[in-house]
């Protein structure tokens, strides 16, 4: 149990931060409409369109989420010379956001997800991407660009938000994570699928269930206890990383700690939500968990945190940051 007074210094402290994001970043369009009758073509329903909204999503909602915790996030990522690209650096201009990091290719398209929502539901999702891997001239780019900053830059935590999009690549992953640990910079990843194996020598890795299950090969339920702990353990062995945090959904979290060979489990349940929409959870988890990483935090203090921030965001609909304020509020009632 800590006090409020430790809270409140470690949420003052997020404001020194600089987090590097690399990642694959989209928009993400919103469609809100009515839903009066059924159309006369297909039994599906007839959305009456009432409003249109973008922001930005993917790797880019965890730099929302770091610039609403009060650290300066530099966004990384690949987007295409577009009309939907234009439309990403217009969302980073009005949020003030530096587009440093963003390279433009006219080898893909910029990856949007269109959320078509009626009397406040989500009904459909359509997506629009490319999902290759990024070609060896953007690669070099991207390099190019992420050694300058780290060189020019002081840089306190790297992110790794993969979507499997193509942006992050096992070469891309060996570049960072050398060059951090020459910089001495924790790196955290929010995994999925294609490089789930290639994060070797990361320092906090944030698989959720399914993405444990899949990335591991298991035919076991990784949501029994016994069977999560064993399965962290292993990627832990197999990855050389210093912590795997593995969210459950309703079940919480579980932080695992890796030290001199010895390994630690740390359960933290979920608190009671009225949960309206799950999208960015995961991006809220890292981006806090990435934070208090690198303000050197217990891990006991990571998973609370971080278990906290993701339930708060899913009683919002559609994919919005934290709040920083809430969040330390609830924080010091809870804790």
């Amino acid at each position: 149990m800590q006090s409020g007074s430790r809270y409140k210094k470690l949420f003052s402290s997020f404001n020194k931060l600089n987090i590097m994001i690399i990642g694959d970043v989209m928009v993400d369009s919103y469609l809100w409409g009515k839903v009066e009758r059924i159309s006369p073509e297909a039994p599906i329903p007839i959305v009456s369109l009432k409003k249109r909204e973008n922001r930005m999503g993917g790797a880019a909602n965890v730099a929302m989420n770091i610039r609403s915790l009060g650290a300066n996030p530099i966004l990384c990522s690949v987007i295409g010379v577009d009309e939907k690209g234009d439309q990403f650096l217009d969302l980073m201009k009005k949020e003030k956001m530096s587009d440093a990091g963003i390279i433009r290719s006219v080898r893909r398209i910029t990856t949007t997800k269109f959320r078509i929502f009626g009397n406040s539901y989500q009904m459909l999702r359509v997506d629009e991407e490319v999902d290759h891997d990024l070609v060896e001239g953007d690669y070099l780019t991207m390099v190019r660009v992420i050694d300058h900053l780290l060189k020019t830059r002081k840089i306190d935590c790297i992110i790794f938000q993969d979507y499997d999009k193509g942006v992050i690549t096992p070469k891309l992953i060996n570049h960072v994570v050398n060059s951090a640990a020459e910089y001495k910079i924790p790196v955290t990843v929010d995994p999925k699928r294609k490089n789930f194996i290639h994060y070797k020598d990361v320092t906090l890795f944030k698989p959720n269930l399914k993405e444990l299950k899949d990335g591991m090969n298991m035919d076991a339920d990784p949501g029994e206890l016994l069977v999560l702990k064993e399965a962290t353990r292993r990627l832990q062995e197999q990855l050389n990383c210093r912590y795997v945090l593995t969210t459950m959904s309703e079940k919480g979290v579980m932080i695992s700690l890796r030290e001199e060979n010895e390994h630690s489990e740390i359960m933290v349940p979920a608190h009671p939500r009225l949960i309206s929409d799950v999208s960015g959870a995961g991006d809220t988890v890292i981006s806090v968990a990435s934070l208090c990483l690198a303000l050197q935090a217990s891990p006991d203090e990571i998973a609370n945190i971080s278990n906290l921030a993701g339930g708060l965001v899913c009683e919002e609909v559609g994919v919005v940051p934290i709040n920083k304020e809430k969040l330390l509020r609830e924080l010091i009632n809870l804790l």
